[in-house]
């Protein structure tokens, strides 16, 4: 496993990390203790050192169990983890210094963690990213010894690019092959600041490992589901908020490049063959699937060819339904 430095004068990491959005469970199934303790252990095996977590997944038990496997594998993993989606409503004047300061405690005691790593806003309402406030709050929580470092997960890039200007360290970001607008300005900046970029949403929920066609069913609960056109959230995080009929026809050019139905490293590569990315963290519901994320690492780099039709498939296919909304 390849390691990064996180953001500028930050921890090295593994190039790939874990996301933990549905950690030893499918979407819209309950939380299994057990299969996500082996997920964790499949990442120790693997050499990911990278975990990205939120205080709302899976109610908290994501990084419930996270601590659990911390206590008895200390100073194994760097943790990145995310607050405010427990907000109810989800809304700008719920990111005050009070409510961050309750939701750092939680994480720290969930995660079992004197400090925690790195904390990333969670998408909050666009407004927040300029709030000084905000991040006079996250300095004070720093200064206190509560937070090594923050930063902000975003759905749209010029969120990321306002919220620059407070001193972040790094960015989480949908980048992947369905989503290539954060090359044009975000990636530049970040690197003249020396702000970390994590990718999330790596596969694009799973359309990107060229595991799925048109026969695919999904649970009732999955968001694959329910939120195809934003029902529950914003529908970037489905699919990256490419239709699913045209993003099949996508991979199958796609495929027809790498010359394989399994695309799961490819897609990764593709990301990590930009040199400001930090890290990707393909999630996991199964102990397999870390496995078969972390090939990415030892393949060869993608030619300059594959690169180019990669964003020839985008341009032709992609571009006009996502370039212009994230």
């Amino acid at each position: 496993m390849r390691t990064r430095e996180l953001y500028g004068n930050g921890p090295q990491v593994s190039e790939i990390g874990l996301g933990t959005w549905q950690l030893g469970t499918k979407w819209g199934e309950p939380f299994n203790d057990a299969e996500a303790e082996k997920v964790l252990e499949a990442a120790l095996e693997n050499g990911i050192t990278l975990i990205d977590t939120a205080d709302c997944y899976n109610g908290g038990n994501s990084e419930r169990t996270i601590g659990r496997f911390q206590r008895t594998h200390p100073g194994k993993f760097t943790v990145v983890t995310k607050c405010g989606r427990c907000l109810n409503p989800h809304v700008s004047e719920g990111y005050n210094s009070e409510n961050i300061s309750r939701f750092i405690d939680g994480s720290l005691e969930r995660l079992q963690l004197d400090a925690l790593d790195m904390v990333l806003l969670h998408c909050p309402p666009s407004d927040v990213f300029s709030r000084d406030d905000v991040f006079e709050c996250l300095e004070g929580l720093k200064k206190q010894g509560k937070i090594k470092s923050f930063g902000v997960s975003v759905e749209k890039v010029q969120d990321a690019l306002t919220a620059m200007k407070y001193g972040i360290t790094a960015v989480e970001v949908v980048f992947n092959m369905f989503r290539l607008k954060p090359l044009e300005e975000l990636f530049p900046k970040a690197k003249e600041k020396d702000v970390g970029i994590i990718a999330r949403v790596p596969l694009a929920s799973g359309l990107l490992t060229g595991l799925y066609d048109e026969n695919t069913r999904f649970g009732e609960k999955d968001h694959r589901t329910t939120n195809r056109n934003g029902e529950r959230f914003d529908k970037g995080e489905t699919f990256s908020g490419v239709d699913y009929n045209t993003g099949l026809k996508a991979v199958a050019e796609l495929k027809k490049i790498f010359g394989t139905d399994d695309l799961i490293p490819y897609a990764l590569k593709w990301i990590l063959m930009h040199e400001e990315v930090s890290a990707v963290i393909p999630g996991a519901s199964r102990a397999e699937h870390v496995s078969s994320n972390v090939r990415a690492s030892g393949i060869p780099p993608l030619s300059a060819e594959q690169m180019t039709a990669v964003r020839e498939v985008y341009d032709r296919y992609i571009r006009a339904l996502v370039h212009d909304s994230w």
